[in-house]
């Protein structure tokens, strides 16, 4: 892969900071700061990039970054069969704080690189992430919540890895679907030595809607019955005139 060319500027900031006597063990950014939902918005790209203070790789330090959206509550139900025909909601947990998105990153396989209590502390891996339940509490419900929001392509860990270059200079690409939420997103990146987290650098960006996108979200929101009511008639025009250019062909 060719790298940007934010690369050379980022290699040349960082040159006097090398020299200097007190090197910070880690400095980390983001290539923008806000992603912009159009109507025809299909997903986008964020890179987390930084540099150490020591070697990356074999033997010697590693990066883990974590990127993680606004939480909300999620309901998972189970589905029962009544009389061997109908298909009711059954058993039901309610799950507070659940990330709307989650991305994993590393330099290795994160359960590589840090041993299964510094994962669980910081939330790194899928396996680490806090979701309390009320309700129903089978493993089964935490398990089809996470194929679920994996499926959407919401929740992912190891999908990319975290790329070196010079031995101290990395970057990662994380992938936004088209169905990322709204709002503001928190990006940990941990600098890993001797399986422990030595650094930690905490960065963000907002995901916003623009232009008609965010017209059409606020009516939704603010007056639900007015956005109904559109729906309703745009659906009825668009049926008579489909019937119209029917009858006429």
């Amino acid at each position: 892969m060719t790298a940007p060319w934010w690369w050379l500027l980022l290699a040349l900031a960082l040159a006097p900071a090398r020299a200097a006597a007190a090197e910070p063990p880690l400095v980390a950014a983001l290539s923008q700061g806000v992603v912009e939902v159009t109507t025809g918005f299909t997903g986008a790209t964020l890179t987390v990039f930084g540099s150490t203070g020591e070697p990356i790789g074999p033997g010697g330090d590693e990066v883990v970054i974590l990127v993680r959206g606004p939480t909300r509550p999620i309901v998972v139900r189970r589905k029962v069969q009544v009389a061997g025909l109908l298909w009711v909601n059954g058993p039901s947990a309610r799950f507070e704080h659940v990330p709307g998105f989650y991305a994993l990153a590393a330099t290795r396989p994160a359960w590589q690189i840090l041993p299964e209590q510094e994962r669980m502390r910081h939330g790194v891996g899928l396996d680490a992430l806090p979701l309390e339940s009320r309700g129903a509490r089978g493993p089964a419900f935490r398990a089809a919540l996470l194929a679920l929001e994996t499926e959407r392509g919401l929740w992912s860990e190891d999908a990319t890895p975290v790329e070196i270059r010079g031995n101290r200079l990395f970057h990662a690409t994380i992938a936004l679907p088209a169905t990322v939420p709204t709002g503001e997103y928190r990006v940990e990146v941990l600098l890993v030595r001797a399986r422990q987290v030595a650094a930690r650098e905490e960065l963000g960006f907002w995901v916003n809607r623009v232009g008609a996108a965010d017209r059409i979200a606020t009516v939704a929101e603010v007056q639900p019955l007015v956005y109904g009511l559109a729906c309703v008639l745009l659906a009825a025009l668009a049926g008579w005139l489909g019937s119209v250019l029917f009858r006429r062909s």
